[in-house]
């Protein structure tokens, strides 16, 4: 029997962004439907995100214990579990589960149905036996591994990101497909668990990021055994001895696992998207509201391609709640949204990288640079390899890029400065506790006056006048 339900806002998934307008939503008094026919938590709870830190803290554990003679204490070498490391990882997704489980929701308010929609008119949902009528749809369905149609991949057992954490068997050697954060994040931490891991891609990895920064973060990980085949045009996978990749130009690894990490593909198959009237290709289209081509339907996150980030998707549910509830326009920017490779060093970006900054704007750009072994905290904790990169045009920072211990955490100063126009003054008067790394963004800023204030002949006769006249 089929049961008809009338809402203000229906939600399809339970990610991030969709969890997130449902817990606005309901709470500034909005009638609320939320549809999810997988795992509350999207894929950054169960398999991105949250599983992927806690394996790269597991990681982090044992290469201190393997290189600790530098502050007095003796290398060991680790011994490691690796089904413990997994059940590390599910214990970290079970201690956050709670926060975005039905039970949660249901308890503020929203109606959670656990089955998966599909359009079935222009406002209309159905998910099971349930058919939902709604002013406003948002769609947030996020985005799975996207698997290439490489030939013979189809005769061997591989994993994606959705697999590999279930995996309970040490791999005696991991082959990933793919030089993306995803891949060379889980090729380092698998590395310091005593893996042996090789990477191949197909061009360079880690291209979306300034190749300065890269090449310093690549030393390091290479340096916990990571082989990487960068130009490795997959051609096919054979069963021979394990698993065995081929190249397009005769190369070929050999390995007892693999793992595929090449990129995402969006969430739209199950959708009917042409029953709703909503355009899309790979993704679904949207304007700078984030509105599809159906007025009523708002689709936020990896589903609608671009920066595919979880900070991301929570930031375009900010966005379309001001649209929907108060009927104010919103629109949709990204020149602030930065992103974090969580290796080790971890590679930080926002805005444009330095030769993204040169092709904008050229003789306008002042490009600074400072780098981590001229902070005392960097050379207390021996992490003295690191470089950041601010670029600025007409005193203000338009983007920022950083390698080095904790540059995710390096990196907010500038993601805060960016996303409210201050100039890089607003990063020179900020006083930081000595000794921290956070010091570095300050310093950094500060290269923007030393030719301005140490190296201007003006600025000298100024400071001559008054020592020789003024009492």
């Amino acid at each position: 029997m089929t049961t008809r339900i009338k809402t203000d806002v229906c939600i399809l998934g339970a990610g991030s962004g969709g969890l997130t307008v449902a817990a606005g939503a309901v709470q500034m008094g909005a009638k609320v439907v939320l549809i999810e026919g997988g795992k509350m938590g999207g894929d950054c709870l169960n398999y991105g995100c949250v599983p992927s830190k806690a394996m790269i803290a597991a990681g982090h554990h044992a290469h201190a214990q393997a290189h600790s003679a530098d502050f007095g204490i003796a290398n060991v070498t680790p011994q490691v579990n690796y089904a413990a490391v997994k059940d590390h990882v599910a214990g970290v997704i079970a201690s956050i589960a709670p926060h975005d489980s039905v039970e949660r929701f249901e308890g503020m308010g929203v109606q959670v149905i656990q089955d998966y929609g599909t359009f079935i008119s222009q406002d209309e949902v159905q998910a099971g036996d349930t058919i939902v009528q709604a002013r406003r749809f948002v769609i947030a369905t996020g985005s799975s591994p996207l698997v290439p149609p490489i030939e013979g991949l189809d005769t061997v057992e591989y994993h994606t990101n959705e697999t590999i954490f279930d995996l309970r068997d040490t791999p005696e050697h991991l082959i990933i497909v793919g030089g993306g954060p995803i891949g060379m994040e889980l090729a380092q931490a698998h590395a310091r668990l005593g893996i042996r891991v090789t990477v191949v891609e197909g061009s360079k990895v880690l291209p979306k990021d300034d190749p300065e920064l890269v090449d310093i973060a690549l030393r390091n990980i290479r340096a916990d055994g990571v082989t990487i085949e960068e130009g490795f045009q997959v051609a096919r996978v054979s069963s021979d001895n394990g698993i065995t990749v081929h190249s397009d130009d005769g190369r070929a690894v050999q390995g007892s696992h693999l793992l595929v990490a090449v990129g995402r593909k969006a969430n739209i198959g199950r959708l009917d998207l042409d029953r709703a009237g909503v355009k899309h290709d790979r993704s679904i289209e949207v304007d700078n509201g984030l509105r599809t081509s159906n007025r009523r339907i708002y689709a936020i996150g990896d589903v609608t391609g671009g920066l595919q980030f979880t900070h991301k998707a929570s930031y375009d549910a900010g966005v379309i709640i001001r649209s929907m509830l108060f009927g104010l326009p919103s629109k949709v920017r990204t020149d602030h949204i930065p992103w974090v490779t969580y290796t080790d060093p971890e590679v930080a970006q926002i805005g444009p990288t330095e030769a993204q900054a040169q092709d904008a704007h050229g003789d306008k750009l002042e490009v600074l640079r400072f780098t981590f072994d001229q902070n005392d905290r960097a050379q207390a904790e021996r992490r003295t390899e690191g470089l950041i990169k601010v670029m600025v045009v007409s005193g203000k920072p338009v983007g920022a890029s950083i390698v080095g211990l904790r540059a995710g955490e390096l990196i907010q100063p500038y993601v805060l400065a960016i996303a409210n126009g201050l100039k890089i003054s607003a990063l020179t008067n900020m006083v930081s506790p000595y000794p921290t790394m956070t010091e570095v963004t300050k310093r950094a800023a500060g290269q923007y006056y030393t030719p301005r204030l140490f190296e201007n002949d003006w600025v000298k006769r100024v400071v001559g006048f008054v020592q020789k006249y003024l009492p």
